[in-house]
């Protein structure tokens, strides 16, 4: 259950940047803000980036300590199909990160 506006209005931004909610409506709909930006509403760091621009905008949120990096780290890809990419381990990233940053008025978690 959406508690307060701004945890509203932050998943329904979520939901708009995910892409397809035009035509599976009702999948987007269970957007909650422990939803996974990775698993759940699979934005790329493209995605990310451009989201972060109009969030930063629309919530008043100062984000310079956020780096996408931390989340989105570089991977480093052999062309050896026998040699497995060594795991990359990345931090949480959910939609309640971006709700409670906005109700503070800066990115909280870096």
């Amino acid at each position: 259950m959406v508690s307060d506006d701004i945890e509203k209005r932050v998943i329904e931004m979520f939901t708009v940047h995910s892409g397809a909610y035009m035509f599976r409506k009702k999948k987007y709909d269970t957007y909650t803000k422990e939803s996974s930006i990775y698993f759940d509403v699979r934005l790329d760091q493209d995605d990310v980036e451009e989201l972060i621009e109009e969030y930063s905008a629309e919530f008043n949120v100062d984000m310079s300590n956020f780096h996408i990096e931390k989340y989105y780290p570089q991977v480093n890809y052999s062309w050896n199909p026998f040699k497995k990419p060594e795991p990359v381990d990345v931090p949480d990233f959910t939609i309640d990160m971006f709700i409670q940053s906005a109700r503070a008025g800066s990115w909280l978690f870096d």
